[in-house]
């Protein structure tokens, strides 16, 4: 077996074997990144609780953890550890510098594909394995005059003097591993076999202490990981050298020009091809998305390599955090920008996230979009835009907010984002910058155009951005249009009357089936002329690009064109249902719908993707949107669209509607409201604008549990008190459900009091029965929680009784939850299993997920409460399950917590403190501060078992801290648990080491409280524990 010295080496060993990344082991441990690396660097050794905590995720056998255990704490020498899992081979000393080649170098890079896998399958086959892999690529390197400068693993690096010889050692090296019959795995595994992948590539390095360094071993590095097993990759640069000289029987085949993961410029990539080694593979592993959400282009990236390269310099100085790409509509910011995100991928360790901000018009709204995209939520009465301030303070991530123009009033957001968070980087897109102090405005030029008067020859005119781009994208519609001497005139023509636009370039090259280059020039330039001279006020490139649209909607018919112009109304695109609802809801379309967006789509004013349970959604480009609303405009047909628009979202929001309470489709009705979410802000946006306070009562009637069970608390309520303001005394149901719903929204007790139970008497005023029904047992929760338990008992009778009369399984529903958590307010825990029970029982019969996760919650509470463990604990693993799936984070945390409890209470400490760990993990990610203090409490609960006592007095304090700073009100069941260990906490230390060590963690700011528990910063040495 393999020792080692190292304990940072053995973890990392360890780790890999278990196939986890240092930011997998991080979360699962519940601690940071930066912990994980400082102790595989041995820089730091691990607390004993995380120590406990690696032990558990690495699945130490018994034997082996106590060991473990006493090495992470340096009470054991490492090298009694076996690396038995996964053995490396140590990186080899470095090769004489005598032999090393110098200047021009061709280095080839080798590994071998899946061996952590194999390693795990069969360790003993792998050693034999290995040892003939090493024997056999080591004897074609060196037979060929290369050297072996490295190896790490089953990696080896080697360098040539020669591109031809570095060729001849791959083609031979693979050669021998796939005639090479690897008799050390069990014959019946077919799966089981070394393939290595290979890769080459010439350049100049830096030669220092033998070992090179530079960009191109950087280069060579991302070639070798775009690579399968038995493949042979080449670089432009050493193709170049060896395509001459190839051996016999042997070619190159292109595979195109990729982007590599890091690099600024694409990389042309060529395979070696011979009759006797394997010739297809999947398709190269190129520019790697990691950690980011930024979205797949369907179209190749063309040129702007100098614009791309001077914006990733910006961006890697320090001083530089805030960059706006700038230019008209059509420039192709959005494409630059996200081509710069997905180079500096490697720069943020916190990712590289796309925010679009085409479908917002309200400047109010940016802090909720940012905040969706890392799925934080309004937390009591914190505003959204705070809540964002405090998740990104730690964070180092790039931003790339995207069609910001619209939005400007809203640029100081973007500064105070910057001010409180250090780490965080801003890249803007939009048609003028934000004008913030530090901004750096990068102006987005045209494409590179040829020079029309002497224009060159048809080879170099075809090297230029723009007719590149228009080549591209015609030959996507027409595979076999190719520039000519005839025709390379008319496009470099088009390209430059079309002023070097990308979007103008590509609306003119889709219509290449129609119209060849010198017949669709003429058409050109007839539209240039016609539609010149817009208002002075506007940009003169976006009159171009109005002329170049306007140009794309002259070549539809008139059907064609009066849908266009009516699609311009959607916000956020459309199904094929709402544009045949809201665009012929008059049926004078002279075509079917269905085949008026396949003609706009093929005509590129329109595009298509994958909406939700796979229906096809459409959706325009902003700036074709905004041209399409002028026509709209203009036909006098706007307002007619607009209100079939409200009517028919009014109608998705009021089918969704009784499809989300307790019902057991509501996943797949909220994901659609949340598609469909800009739409039917514009649409209650409209008629809150117009009035229309009945249509936008019914909105807030229909959407309020959307905003409850989606986190969207403050929007919600300022659109139900805006609809509301305006609804007078409207004896309707709909006002009913939405003073209803404005009180389930409001965070203040007493307006949600008074909301409730105006709800209360316009549903008793109705007779509407169900209402009631709907609305007492909330009012239960309001009433109880203000220690008004007399007008709770009652409300409560009432619910119950009305549920019995409705024979409604919901409402019962309802009123056994408001049973359940009255009778734990009021100290009745003798009732409250068989009300837990009965709870679950109902939840289940209706088969809401969500309900059922909560409810099963409220049964793992109320076992705790009652000391009975076991139940408590399979209520939780059920609900721990239902919630990972829903993605219900801010639940997820507050189960990870009870339980974490339970099993501490077990004598589990080192799983206690695995939950705890998350739970507070999941708390900081949210933002939830008031979910905070309880897993801070847990903890302390552990260390004080492991008699850890000042760390425990000082995260009681912290807990303390916390929970002061947030309002923490504890139910009986976590009062219970906290005042236990703050009693065995005391009980062992003399008060005034306690008192001390209190006030030192109540004195921590949440974020180091929180550092100091996840074990992300040293604090101050424990003492000895004390006898007791």
């Amino acid at each position: 077996m393999e020792r080692t010295t190292s304990f940072g080496y053995w973890l990392r060993r360890r780790r890999k074997a278990r196939d986890l990344t240092q930011e997998q082991l991080a979360r699962q441990a519940g601690c940071a990144i930066a912990t994980i690396k400082k102790i595989e660097a041995d820089e730091r050794r691990p607390s004993r609780q995380l120590a406990e905590r690696f032990a558990e995720l690495l699945q130490l056998a018994p034997d082996e953890r106590a060991a473990f255990l006493q090495a992470a704490r340096a009470e054991l020498a490492t090298d009694q550890l076996t690396i038995a899992t996964q053995p490396i081979t140590t990186p080899s000393a470095p090769a004489p510098a005598a032999r090393l080649p110098t200047g021009t170098v061709t280095f080839l890079f080798t590994d071998i594909e899946d061996s952590t896998w194999l390693w795990a399958q069969h360790p003993e086959g792998m050693r034999a394995a290995l040892a003939r892999h090493d024997v056999l690529l080591r004897g074609a390197i060196e037979h060929h005059g290369g050297v072996v400068f490295k190896t790490v693993g089953d990696a080896f690096y080697a360098a040539f003097l020669t591109a031809t010889d570095a060729l001849a050692a791959a083609l031979d090296a693979q050669r021998a591993l796939h005639a090479q019959v690897w008799d050390a795995f069990p014959p019946d595994d077919t799966q089981s076999t070394i393939t290595v992948r290979m890769a080459l590539h010439t350049g100049t390095a830096e030669l220092r202490d033998g070992d090179y360094f530079g960009h191109t071993l950087n280069r060579i590095a991302r070639l070798l990981t775009a690579g399968h097993g038995g493949q042979i990759l080449l670089s432009a640069t050493t193709w170049e050298l060896v395509r001459d000289h190839l051996p016999p029987d042997v070619a190159l085949r292109d595979r195109g020009a990729h982007w590599l993961k890091s690099l600024v410029r694409p990389e042309q990539i060529y395979q070696l091809i011979a009759p006797d080694l394997p010739a297809e593979f999947p398709p190269l592993r190129t520019l790697d998305h990691a950690i980011t959400n930024l979205p797949s282009q369907p179209t190749a990236f063309i040129g702007r390599e100098k614009e791309v390269a001077a914006v990733r310099d910006l961006f890697g100085r320090d001083d530089v955090r805030l960059v706006t790409l700038t230019g008209p509509g059509g420039t192709g910011k959005t494409r630059l920008g996200l081509r710069v995100a997905a180079e500096l991928l490697d720069e943020f360790p916190d990712g590289v996230w796309f925010v679009n901000l085409a479908p917002l018009s309200d400047s109010s709204l940016l802090a909720a979009t940012i905040a969706q995209i890392f799925s934080l939520r309004e937390i009591g009465g914190q505003p959204i835009d705070e809540v964002l301030k405090h998740y990104l303070r730690a964070k180092r991530l790039l931003l790339l907010l995207d069609n910001f123009e619209q939005i400007t009033a809203a640029a100081s957001l973007v500064g105070e984002l910057l001010s409180a968070a250090l780490g965080l980087k801003v890249l803007v897109t939009s048609r003028a910058p934000l004008h913030l102090l530090g901004e750096h405005e990068h102006p987005v030029p045209p494409l590179g155009l040829p020079n029309r008067i002497q224009l060159p020859d048809v080879e170099q005119v075809t090297q230029y951005e723009a007719v590149r781009l228009y080549i591209e994208r015609a030959q996507t519609v027409k595979p076999n249009f190719v520039v000519t001497n005839d025709n390379a005139p008319a496009v470099a023509e088009i390209c430059t009357r079309l002023d070097g636009l990308p979007l103008a370039i590509e609306l003119a090259a889709a219509r290449i089936k129609l119209f060849p280059p010198q017949a669709l020039l003429a058409r050109l330039d007839k539209r240039l002329q016609l539609l010149t001279g817009g208002a002075r006020d506007l940009p003169q490139r976006q009159q171009t690009i109005r002329n170049t649209i306007d140009w794309s909607y002259q070549l539809l018919d008139v059907g064609e064109q009066a849908l266009f112009a009516r699609l311009g109304v959607f916000v956020s695109g459309c199904t094929l249902e709402a544009a045949e609802a809201v665009c012929d809801a008059d049926g004078d379309l002279p075509m079917e719908i269905v085949d008026g967006i396949a003609a706009l789509i093929d005509k590129s004013l329109l595009r298509q993707e994958e909406g939700v349970e796979d229906e096809p959604r459409f959706l325009m480009l902003e700036i074709i949107r905004e041209y399409a609303l002028e026509r709209l405009e203009a036909s006098g047909e706007a307002e007619t669209m607009r209100r079939h628009y409200t009517t028919y979202y009014l109608g998705v929001a009021e089918a969704a509607q009784p499809q989300l309470f307790y019902h057991p489709e509501s996943l797949r009705w909220l994901e659609r409201l949340e598609v469909e979410h800009g739409n039917l802000r514009a649409a209650l946006g409209w008629a809150i604008e117009r009035r229309e306070s009945d249509l936008a009562v019914r909105f807030g009637a229909a959407l309020g549990w959307f905003w409850y069970l989606r986190s969207y608390w403050r929007e919600g309520l300022q659109w139900l008190e805006a609809a509301l303001t305006h609804s007078g005394t409207d004896l309707s149901p709909a006002r009913a459900y939405a003073l209803f719903h404005a009180g389930l929204l409001n965070l203040d007790d007493g307006r949600r009091a008074a909301l409730q139970e105006e709800s209360l008497a316009l549903f008793r005023k109705l007779g509407d029965t169900r209402g009631i029904a709907r609305v007492l047992p909330w009012l239960v929760d309001t009433r109880s929680a203000q220690g008004e338990h007399a007008r709770a008992k009652a409300l409560l009778a009432e619910s119950v009784a009305l549920g019995q009369e409705l024979g409604d399984t919901v409402s019962r529903t309802d009123a056994i939850r408001a049973m359940l958590k009255l009778a734990e307010l009021q100290g009745d825990y003798g009732a409250m299993p068989v009300l837990a029970e009965e709870f679950l029982a109902l939840c289940r019969q209706v088969g809401e997920p969500h309900r059922v996760a909560y409810s099963l919650n409220a049964l793992g509470e109320t076992a705790r409460l009652l000391g009975h463990d076991d139940r408590a604990v399979a209520a939780y693993e059920e609900a721990l399950a239902m919630n990972r799936v829903l993605n219900n984070r801010d639940m997820l945390a507050a189960i990870l917590a009870n339980m974490g409890f339970v099993v501490q209470r077990q004598g589990d400490h080192a799983r206690a403190a695995t939950l705890f760990a998350e739970a507070l993990t999941v708390n900081r990610e949210l933002e939830l501060q008031d979910g905070m203090a309880l897993p801070l409490a847990g903890l302390a609960g552990v260390a004080a078992a492991q008699l850890q006592l000042e760390r425990a007095a000082r995260l009681l304090g912290a807990a303390e801290g916390c929970g002061e700073m947030n309002n923490w009100q504890m139910d009986s069941t976590d009062r219970a648990d906290y005042e236990r260990i703050v009693a065995t906490t005391r009980a062992q230390l003399d008060e005034v080491t306690f008192a001390s060590d209190w006030a030192a963690g109540r004195a921590l700011t949440l974020e180091q409280a929180i550092a100091y528990a996840l074990d992300e910063v040293d604090m101050p040495a424990e003492k000895p524990p004390r006898a007791v």
